[in-house]
């Protein structure tokens, strides 16, 4: 740390979330769409750190680009309630005045609207069977009306719902309600219902029904219709109301960047126990950027098991066993070779022998066989239960050698603990149970078996609070017995 080079390390990294609904509404939908709120979050982090003689600057900058989606669904209200200013009030649904159209059309009041109420209704009074503008075929009568909604800005579509009131008192008569929608001139959705044909006697009745639409919508086409036949009163309508309910689409983007610097110091005079404790509180822990500032999160480590212990050291007794035949097999090259050479040698020796010294060779040979025939004939005598303990004794060597070798990938793996961090739990962890591995106490790590309350040993009885009753007798027995203990220890003394 005292030959500080400085340099800079540039990390981005960019991180996407998603809200858990997606915005499924576009200008292709028809109908209304799902209100969805979706945020996109993108961020990207840039990290530079620097060291410097004095310490380490570390420079964390956060820009963050959110982008959030807003979907709802909006009313327009009633576009023929001339209060709306959609229309003025010689169209308005209330009927107080004729809108225009086609065949003959009376506008009537007071009783004469029977169930539609005193005020002014509109009556179809048409006889004649043709097609009307809107291509509605049977039309005796109409009333049209155009009305402009492009001021709503509608360009993700949505659904257009009408309701209207009529009293059918000829059930010859028939009545229909007919919308279109154009985008300028083009047509965007057009749909036509009978609301009650010839031959049903429908009376006074209330409909309702929606017509679904995609894209864009500026323009809304009422046709109200229907023939009477003439046998009585014709068809009677009022309160005529027209809803466009349509998708909103919004989107805000906010952009934030964040800059946090952090330095530390380094003290290069620090006492070496000071250096380990800050290094090993960096190896243990992550720093993250929080957003109170920056925080510091342990790394998470596998804790040992008595199992991948157990492994690892089998795993280090195959290395040394396979280090220990190539030893083997280096000293028998080794024997071979300074064998081959000894032999040469005693050969070139023998061959420059004179003759008298090989004759005295020959008797000492003579003499060492003897002795080894006297060898064999006391090894022969020997008993059969020293033979065995000679055998015994040549298999403990192995068995050691078997402990030894376990012993000895145990304390390899208890070397390669850091000295740092051999007091922290997952250290002190796999020490243990590589003691239980080499004293074989897998069933110390076994569950233990659960003991069970003896049975009345706990009462469902209350104390009473801040009250504690004495007992008497208890009282009696441990003062006066101890007293009176006493008493003879203390005579007992007095009388030796």
């Amino acid at each position: 740390m005292k030959n500080l080079l400085l340099w800079v390390w540039l990390c981005i990294s960019v991180f996407l979330s998603f809200s858990s609904k997606a915005v499924d509404c576009s200008t292709d939908t028809t109908g209304l769409c799902t209100p969805t709120i979706e945020e996109i979050i993108d961020e990207v982090i840039t990290e530079t750190i620097e060291f410097e003689n004095g310490g380490i600057t570390t420079t964390t900058t956060t820009e963050t680009t959110t982008t959030t989606t807003t979907v709802t669904n909006e009313e327009s209200g009633n576009i023929l309630d001339s209060d709306n200013d959609f229309v003025t009030s010689s169209k308005d649904g209330e009927m107080n005045i004729d809108w225009g159209g086609q065949g003959s059309a009376s506008m009537r009041s007071g009783s004469y609207c029977n169930n539609l109420g005193t005020d002014k209704c509109a009556e179809i009074t048409g006889s004649g069977n043709s097609t009307s503008t809107m291509g509605v075929d049977g039309m005796g009568t109409t009333f049209i009306q155009t009305v402009d909604i492009s001021e709503l800005n509608i360009k993700y579509g949505g659904e257009v719902k009408y309701s209207i009131e009529v009293d059918k008192q000829d059930p010859q008569d028939s009545v229909y309600m007919h919308i279109s929608g154009k985008d300028g001139s083009s047509d965007v959705f057009s749909g036509t219902d009978i609301l009650s044909a010839s031959g049903t006697a429908s009376g006074f009745q209330v409909y309702e029904n929606t017509f679904d639409f995609g894209g864009n919508l500026t323009t809304i086409i009422v046709e109200v219709g229907g023939r009477d036949i003439g046998i009585s009163v014709g068809v009677l309508f009022d309160s005529v109301s027209i809803n466009v309910f349509y998708n909103t689409i919004s989107t805000i983007i906010t952009q934030s960047i964040t800059s946090v610097e952090m330095f530390i110091a380094l003290n290069t005079d620090a006492p070496e126990d000071v250096i380990n404790v800050v290094e090993n509180i960096f190896d243990s822990n992550e720093p993250i950027q929080t957003d109170d500032g920056l925080s510091f999160e342990p790394i998470a480590f596998d804790e040992p098991t008595y199992e991948t212990v157990e492994i690892e050291i089998a795993e280090i007794e195959v290395l040394e066993i396979e280090v220990d035949v190539a030893e083997i097999e280096m000293e028998i090259e080794a024997e071979l070779e300074t064998t081959i050479e000894e032999t040469v040698e005693e050969v070139e020796v023998v061959e420059d022998i004179e003759e008298p010294e090989q004759q005295q060779e020959e008797v000492q040979q003579e003499e060492t066989d003897k002795e080894n025939e006297l060898e064999v004939k006391e090894t022969e005598k020997e008993e059969p239960k020293q033979i065995a303990d000679k055998e015994e004794e040549q298999e403990e060597p192995q068995q050691e050698k078997k402990v030894s070798s376990k012993e000895k990938a145990a304390k390899k793996i208890l070397k390669k603990i850091d000295d740092k961090k051999k007091y922290d739990s997952v250290s002190q962890t796999k020490t243990l149970i590589v003691m239980q591995v080499l004293g074989n106490s897998k069933s110390f790590f076994e569950d233990q078996q659960q003991l069970n309350d003896t049975l009345g040993f706990f009462t469902d009885n209350s104390l009473p609070d801040t009250i504690i009753n004495d007992n008497d007798l208890a009282s009696y027995f441990l003062f006066v017995g101890s007293d009176g203990l006493m008493n003879e220890i203390i005579e007992s003394q007095w009388q030796n």
